[in-house]
């Protein structure tokens, strides 16, 4: 009997984000929803727009995305970044 193999991922639509395991924030901005991600997690490079320098695989940090998307938008996944931890906790 012949085993069934899942689709790529790449050819599966994207997740939705999920606010599982995952906190609200607020900032000046407006309402955020905040996820943690552990160093083992965390497998790519990634920019933080809060210092500009790169998050390195195995580094923990947070994902970030806005609570209520913008105009024009259906969730936030456009909008969701990664920051370290400190940058993001000096945000205002």
């Amino acid at each position: 009997m012949p085993t069934r193999r899942r689709p790529s991922k790449h050819l599966r639509p994207p997740r939705p984000l999920s606010s599982g395991h995952a906190g609200a924030a607020s900032k000046a901005d407006g309402r955020w929803i905040v996820r943690s991600i552990s160093g083992s997690s965390a497998v790519k490079d990634y920019r933080c727009p809060g210092c500009d320098q790169l998050i390195r695989p195995g580094t923990p940090h947070v994902v970030v995305w806005p609570a209520d998307p913008g105009l024009g938008q259906s969730s936030g996944l456009e909008q969701r970044r990664h920051w370290h931890t400190s940058c993001w906790s000096r945000r205002p």
